[in-house]
């Protein structure tokens, strides 16, 4: 015991001395040594005779699987203690089987019989840690005994058996598919326990082998609705999600009236209009009546089971967790009337506070819903005004709520947040942005040109990206109002000396093409500019040259024949065939000849035809088909795994198969009467702001319906709702009163929740429950009244409570919604504001619309107030097209072995990264490599299979090599796109007999590619990259590296980077983007005396900046 008394005392506590940190390079041999010695110490606590060395063995292999760590070589020390008689160690070896029984499979299934054993232990801990090792065994072979244990497990005492019998279910049916049937029967018999630790595994079960049986659910739904509140958070996301596709099959549509009333709207008027036969009249008299008494009758026949499960699922808006919140408002949006929808708004505004990604899931959730149900969210704008600490995708998501939520009322205050956002440093949110002002401008016919002034006033901006996003957007407004804008038009034709990004200058010339009319001195001078530098445009803007020519010959060939001439011969010549075949189509289209076909006729129609205006949609109006909050919905693309939302049956199925009888004695009058109590009291006080549609309208419908159809189905359905949840609390009575403990209801709930497995490892008798029921109902009678009142206190101070969290806003929102419960049309712009709002002249200045018939835009040199100037000059958003990257001289590439000439049985292959940009796809870094044939026979057919890369990665494979004659070399070009990452890619290369597996690794300074920078651009970068992306490390320069030019090479030679200009001897700059993502890399070595230096890299990535910085200071270093 000696030794391992020495264990102790070396390597006491989790974090032992002799363990590896992770910063350290796992290559390195002395890790691997002294992981053998220690798992050598590890064996023999393992093989020793006392407990407390093999449970302190046990809790530090169960320590090192949750560091991540392999202890996979332990398997057979560990597997001989599944025997052992301490509860403990027996415990933490099950832990460990678990993880390693799918690995280790041969060895797991020579200790089948102990499991198989384990199954009866006494332990309810011990039988379940048996059925999961069992289940974790992926061999065929086992399969009758697997289904033999989870039949046995799924009518087990204890509710935590049955819980991981229904887990082990999914498990041995993707194993064995054709068990099928057995494990349905199995299903329906755990849908059937009445625990609340069961009910959340058995529905994923469900979900997961049989999700088409919806039969399975009948008997047991309201049992469901009625366990959901106290079931664990993430198995009510399962059975909430569960429940929204049963509900769709089984209920008919709560809005269906609405289509309905729009019907007898369009009768009514069609009754009055129509004069000339008196039987139509009487036809169209019928039907509207029906309509309308059908209209009144159907809110009231929403099945009782629907209303049950909405009322049940509402108190979950309130949960912590925020999966919960989103299944609920998921099915609260698919399946509540819409006068209750609103509910949900509230309860998924407060998510907005949550981490960016809970964010990021809510907000697509939200934009999808405010295409649909607007007025939802209105109270609530202020929530989505846009911070600067939000990432760019938050930012991006809250413009598209913020636009979907605009409307004549609200379009001024949110066109002055985006006034305020367009002076963001973030480009991507900037472009946004202006496209959010363009469809705000669309959608909202007023505003139009006030959106086009302020668009106008942009193109004076000083950065290049807003002027090219204002160009694409002004484009398509101007195409609904072409006449009333030749101004605008102009000043965008001189922009064409300017503008460098191709979208904006073929934006610009398509304009001018398409309204030359307008502008017939200019567009034939724009052609002659365009001409000149034909050549040297990008694709996308010759094609738009092309089309101004052919516009311009047709409409003023006297002036622009021969430049029309001009620019065809040179689009005839030009690299892209799509531009040379637009060239041949377009001259023989214009350019009169004998052979001309009948369609030159026709040429100024094609040309010049009237085109409709652009119409800008929101990205999420089609993706309402998904589900909410799920994956499917999150990508807008069919997930693997995903089930559809079932359409609304026609005519409701029969709502008896959901029927289940009742024992008599459960029935009990206090718990009716708690039951009615706690039915009348709304969920959120009538107190709140959202109250104003939602609960309202609800208890609206309520009361007339109490009051129209006195005891009809509303009774009948509450009758039946009172019953079953008197079932289902029976149910949880039972179990505590076997626990026989004399304390009130609340205690015993909590006493629930911590110990699930106690609480009902045993069962007595019918009998006996009986008789204590009989004895206890008495008792409780009036605590059970008085509890139901403390219930509501504390939902009354609850909603009090987060209603004064919102109180910045509640006010203006009960204003509105007084406003919109009094039926009058929306109110106009007062007065008064616009008078405020005149005094600054503005970007987007908005108050000072009026609804005037036709509002004219002023001439463009009006807008240029000092005001405005003064007021862009803070926008530094530049970005200055790159020159060509200087590539780095060839003496910085350094070769690294592929496969050695040993192992590749005489082929050897190196590689090396070339640094020069790969052709077919610029995201990718080229490896060059080299292969060499050392023996006496031809190599052929030398090419790559199976790539097994990380998600985001791409490969280009080289292509195949035939024949590699003896001792010949001969070298191919692959792209790798490392999705700017140091992951390796690990494929196989493979000759006409071989395969080997090999793999190629880049260091950091390869991932990236030189950008050139003059000396302001660097600093300007360096400026917008401190705090967390700016790495600083101070160093002793070598000996040999201590002058600038020894610098310069070691660290090209480190990364591929680029030498910037610099005015100070003593400093050495370097930049570079990384291939991928394009995200700055700005190196900057100074230095100092006596051989000291400072390195500080400024990198958008903080990974990749840290990476570098290491490699860096060892090129200088050594």
């Amino acid at each position: 015991m000696s030794s391992s008394s020495a264990f102790n005392d070396d390597k006491g506590g989790s974090s032992s001395v002799g363990e590896p940190e992770y910063g350290h390079d796992p290559a390195s041999g002395g890790i691997f040594s002294s992981d053998y010695k220690r798992h050598d110490d590890l064996k023999e606590m393992l093989d020793s005779n006392k407990d407390s060395s093999k449970l302190e063995a046990m809790k530090r292999i169960v320590a090192m699987i949750a560091r991540g760590k392999n202890a996979s070589d332990l398997f057979p020390a560990v597997v001989k203690n599944v025997a052992c008689k301490n509860i403990e160690v027996k415990k933490l070896v099950y832990v460990y089987l678990v993880r390693y029984a799918e690995e280790q499979q041969d060895l797991a299934l020579l200790s089948i019989s102990t499991f198989q054993r384990g199954l009866k232990d006494p332990n309810q801990l011990i039988r379940a840690s048996a059925l999961r090792v069992l289940s974790s065994i992926r061999v065929t072979i086992i399969v009758p005994i697997m289904m033999l244990a989870i039949k046995e497990a799924a009518s087990d005492m204890s509710p935590y058996v049955r819980k991981t019998a229904a887990h082990a279910i999914p498990k041995l049916y993707s194993l064995d598919p054709e068990q099928k049937d057995q494990l349905i029967e199995v299903i329906e018999k755990l849908l059937a326990d009445k625990t609340t630790l069961v009910a959340g595994s058995v529905v994923m079960a469900f979900e997961e082998v049989c999700p088409e049986r919806i039969d399975l659910i009948h008997k047991n739904y309201r049992k469901l609705c009625n366990l959901l509140i106290d079931v664990e958070e993430w198995g009510q996301v399962v059975i909430i999600n569960m429940l929204t596709r049963y509900a769709r099959t089984q209920f008919l549509n709560p809005n269906i009236n609405e289509s309905l009333l729009e019907e007898g709207g369009g009768g009514e008027k069609t009754f009055y209009g129509s004069e000339e036969d008196e039987d139509d009249e009487e036809e169209e008299k019928e039907k509207k009546s029906e309509a309308a008494a059908l209209a009144k009758r159907k809110p009231y026949v929403m099945d009782p089971d629907h209303r049950l499960l909405l009322r049940n699922t509402k108190p979950l808006l309130q949960s912590r967790n925020a999966a919960v919140v989103m299944a609920v408002a998921q099915l609260y949006f698919h399946l509540a009337p819409k006068a209750e929808v609103g509910v949900i708004a509230k309860a998924l505004v407060r998510l907005l506070r949550s981490h960016s990604e809970v964010q990021y899931v809510v907000l697509q959730n939200v934009a999808t819903m405010t295409i649909k149900r607007r007025g939802m969210f209105e109270p609530y704008l202020k929530s989505f005004y846009i911070r600067s600490t939000d990432p760019t995708q938050i930012k991006v998501l809250k413009l598209e709520v913020l636009t979907n939520l605009a409307n004549e009322t609200n379009i001024s205050t949110i066109l002055r947040e985006f006034q305020t956002y367009i002076k963001s440093m973030d480009k991507d949110f900037v472009a946004a942005t202006i496209q959010a002002i363009g469809r705000c401008a669309t959608n909202i016919g007023e505003v139009r040109d006030t959106c086009l002034n302020g668009l106008v006033q942009l193109l004076s901006n000083r950065d290049e990206l807003v002027v090219a996003e204002s160009v694409v957007v002004i484009k398509k407004l101007l195409q609904m109002q072409p006449e009333k804008h030749s101004d605008i038009i102009k000043h965008m034709a001189k922009l064409t000396d300017n503008i460098q990004v191709p979208m904006a200058r073929a934006s610009i010339l398509w304009l001018i093409g398409e309204y030359c009319e307008h502008v017939p001195k200019i567009a034939p001078d724009v052609l002659r500019k365009m001409a000149k530098s034909f050549t040297n445009e990008e694709d996308i803007v010759k094609l738009q040259i092309i089309n101004l020519a052919a516009k311009l010959y047709l409409t003023n060939s006297k002036q622009t024949k021969l430049l029309t001439q001009y620019v065809l011969n040179l689009a005839k010549y030009d690299q892209n065939y799509d531009i040379r075949d637009r060239a041949r189509f377009i001259r023989q289209l214009i350019v009169p000849t004998e052979k001309c076909g009948a369609l030159s006729k026709y040429a100024k129609k094609l040309f010049l035809a009237l085109k409709p205006a652009p119409v800008l949609e929101s990205p999420f109006k089609d993706r309402d088909h998904f589900q909410l909050g799920s994956l499917s919905h999150l990508l807008n693309a069919k997930a693997g795994g995903y089930q559809e939302l079932p359409d609304w049956p026609e005519a409701a199925p029969d709502p008896s198969v959901r029927n289940v009888e009742v024992p008599e004695w459960t029935k009990c009058s206090s718990r009716e009467k708690r039951k009615e109590k706690k039915v009348e009291k709304p969920f959120y006080s009538d107190s709140e702001g959202e109250s104003g549609p939602t609960e309202s309208a609800d208890s609206e419908s309520d009361s007339a319906s109490g009051s129209e159809s006195g005891s009809g189905s509303e009774e009948s359905g509450s009758g039946s709702e009172s019953e079953e949840s008197e079932e289902g609390s029976e149910s949880e009575e039972e179990e505590e009163e076997e626990e026989g403990e004399e304390k009130d209801q609340k205690k015993k709930k909590n006493k629930e929740i911590k110990k699930p497995v106690q609480e009902s490892e045993s069962e007595n008798s019918s009998e006996e429950e009986e008789r204590k029921n009989e004895r206890k109902r008495r008792q409780r009678k009036n605590d059970s009244e008085s509890e139901s009142e403390e219930e509501e206190d504390e939902s009354e101070s609850e909603s009090s409570q987060s209603e004064s969290e919102d109180s910045d806003s509640e006010a203006e929102v009960k204003k509105k919604k007084v406003k919109t419960a009094q039926t009058k049309p929306p109110p106009k712009p007062a007065k008064t504001d616009n008078k405020k709002g005149k005094k600054e002249m503005s970007l987007l200045d908005l108050d000072d619309f009026e609804p005037a018939p036709s509002p004219q835009v002023t001439p463009v040199n009006n807008f240029l107030s000092n005001s405005l100037v003064t007021d862009l000059e803070g926008l530094s958003l530049s970005d200055n097209v790159l020159s060509p990257a200087t590539i780095s001289p060839s003496s910085a590439t350094k070769s690294y072995e592929l496969l050695h000439r040993i192992t590749g049985e005489g082929l050897s292959v190196e590689y090396c990264f070339s640094r020069q940009p790969f052709s077919p796809d610029a995201n990718m870094v080229a490896v060059q490599i080299e292969f060499t044939n050392n023996t006496t026979n031809d190599t052929k057919n030398l090419h790559m299979e199976d790539v097994k890369l990380q998600s985001g990665m791409r490969v280009k494979e080289f292509p195949e090599i035939e024949l590699l004659p003896a001792g010949e070399t001969t070298t191919a070009v692959m792209g790798i796109d490392f999705c700017d990452s140091t992951q390796a890619a690990n494929f196989q290369l493979c000759t006409h007999s071989r395969k080997f597996f090999v793999s190629i690794q880049p260091p950091v300074g390869e991932l990236m590619r030189p950008v050139f920078l003059t000396e302001n651009e660097f600093k300007k970068e360096q400026g917008q990259l401190m705090g967390m992306n700016e790495i600083t490390e101070k160093l002793m320069l070598d000996v040999k590296c201590r002058n600038e030019h020894a610098i310069v090479q070691r660290v090209i030679t480190a990364a591929n980077l680029s030498r910037v200009p610099c005015g100070s001897d003593k400093e050495c700059r370097f930049s570079g983007r990384t291939v991928t993502s394009s995200s700055l890399v700005l190196v900057t070595v100074a230095s100092k005396e006596e051989g000291t230096a400072q390195l500080m890299v400024n990198c958008e990535k903080m990974v990749i900046g840290t990476m570098l910085v290491k490699d860096i200071l060892l090129a200088l270093t050594q």
